[in-house]
């Protein structure tokens, strides 16, 4: 490039294509100002620019976040009267999205008279790039609806992620075929991201599968199958896949090692888990990062080894943060350690935490404890800072439609009969032998937003019992899953 700058230095008058040119050179070499310092030279000699100038900028603006610029450019296009141009608007969706203008991006989409695949998958790309994961499947819908487009590969791996994040099997599993039909040859980056998706989404099963049939797999492949495999509950089943990762000779990054500690603290697997920690330090010379230590904190807490918890918080490298602090809280509600829970909260304080869970945490334990003066204070405290609790919600796919449903929410338009079925089921819940004359269903599978609290869990027993129904959780950190009134966490989580 260094050459080719050269050169055109030595041009005396250069027209539109050699600037054009220039501009896509560095925007391809990673030298994004120097587009954008190109291109107001050019308008400063007189160089009218066109259709093909404006790709290659606002994908620069998109690289840099420079809303600004991209703004001022997307008035020069309106000025030369190519905003009509196909190119230019799906590159005007792109860098908006990028610089989380969502409505400007939708705005320019709307007005399109002509749209093309790259206009459908840029607008799908910019929803998933914010995590609007509903939006993304929403217009997937429509652009399958006008049956006149085949999504492109990168389209499809939007709207996995979408099924992923929803945890929409269903939905996933058409869109494991529609790769399977419209692209010759799944690469290894798609066969991962399918992988994800199933075991994400409750299917465990099917995600090992896929991963045995990889031919080829990388550490990223591998990385997302331990993960999997330590939210569901398979400490020791992840562990093996780590080993056959090694012997492979693939080298674990610090990801990987997320997962495999991960999986010892899913488990129990204590010393696994320090000898693990000390593998990744003084054989794989990774630097311990906060997730590493968070892992190591988890697994002490859920193992009640609280003190040895606060030793490894205290003899980290790096200042711990919200989420270690949050950690040891949480094992102290369950462990009852109000010293601890304290401390715990007391450098929550100091962080400036506003996260109303941690209040709420501490709150309960007082509540236990019987000490309705602190609960009363933490209370107080709650509202002199404006903190309100978030609302839990759950996720539901049926027919390949995502329902969400919030704690007293009555916007569904069949709630009527959701809180009549909700009352029955209490209802039932208080005859424990209780065995309804229904036929066996269908597998119920949830996504939560919030940790699934031991009320919650103990009433999945029961209704899976009663109901004869399997019933998939999957909830912050982990998956439970519920058959004949037993729970894959054996009640460890």
């Amino acid at each position: 490039m260094d050459y080719a700058c050269s050169i055109f230095q030595q041009i005396d008058d250069p027209g539109t294509f050699l600037f054009n040119t220039m501009i896509r050179g560095h925007v391809k070499g990673m030298n994004w100002g120097h587009g954008l310092r190109l291109y107001h030279e050019m308008l400063q000699r007189g160089v009218e620019p066109d259709n093909f100038t404006y790709p290659a900028l606002l994908k620069a603006c998109s690289l840099l976040l420079a809303l600004d610029d991209g703004m001022q450019i997307h008035g020069h296009i309106f000025k030369l009267g190519l905003q009509g141009d196909v190119f230019v608007q799906n590159s005007l969706i792109n860098m908006y999205g990028k610089c989380k203008e969502i409505g400007l991006s939708c705005a320019v989409f709307e007005q399109m008279l002509e749209k093309s695949v790259a206009s459908w998958s840029a607008i799908i790309a910019a929803h998933a790039y914010l995590g609007m994961w509903s939006e993304c499947l929403m217009y997937f819908g429509d652009m399958s609806r006008e049956g006149c487009w085949r999504p492109e590969e990168s389209t499809l791996v939007s709207v996995l992620s979408a099924c992923t994040h929803l945890g929409a099997l269903d939905l996933g599993r058409c869109t494991h075929g529609s790769l399977l039909t419209n692209i010759n040859g799944l690469n290894v980056i798609v066969e991962t991201s399918l992988i994800d998706m199933y075991v994400k989404c409750g299917s465990l099963d099917k995600g090992l599968c896929l991963f045995h049939k990889m031919i080829k797999k990388n550490q990223l492949s591998y990385s997302v199958i331990i993960s999997g495999l330590a939210m569901h509950g398979h400490g020791r089943e992840a562990l093996k896949v780590f080993s056959e990762m090694l012997k492979e000779g693939l080298a674990p990054d610090d990801v990987t090692y997320v997962g495999v500690l991960s999986a010892c603290s899913h488990a129990g697997l204590i010393n696994e888990g320090l000898r693990f920690f000390n593998r990744m330090q003084y054989e794989h010379g990774i630097a311990p990062t906060v997730q590493h230590y968070g892992c190591l904190v988890d697994l002490m807490g859920r193992a009640g080894k609280l003190d040895e918890a606060i030793k490894i918080i205290n003899s980290m490298r790096i200042r711990p943060n919200e989420v270690i602090w949050r950690s040891l809280l949480s094992a102290c509600r369950v462990h009852q350690n109000m010293k601890i829970g304290e401390i715990a909260t007391i450098n929550l304080c100091r962080l400036n935490s506003n996260n109303p869970g941690d209040y709420l945490l501490l709150s309960n334990m007082y509540a236990r404890a019987r000490k309705w003066d602190d609960v009363a204070r933490i209370r107080i405290t709650m509202v002199s800072r404006g903190l309100n609790q978030t609302p839990g919600f759950s996720l539901v796919e049926v027919h390949r439609k995502v329902y969400k449903f919030v704690s007293q929410d009555m916007s569904h338009p069949q709630c009527d009969k959701v809180y009549e079925m909700i009352h029955q089921m209490e209802w039932q819940l208080r005859f424990e032998g209780y065995s309804p004359d229904t036929s066996q269903g269908s597998p119920i599978r949830i996504a939560r937003n919030l940790r699934m609290c031991s009320d919650c869990h103990t009433y999945a027993k029961f209704i899976s019992v009663i109901f004869e129904r399997e019933i998939t959780v999957r909830d912050r950190y982990r998956f439970h899953h519920f058959k004949d009134g037993t729970c894959s966490c054996r009640d460890y989580w």
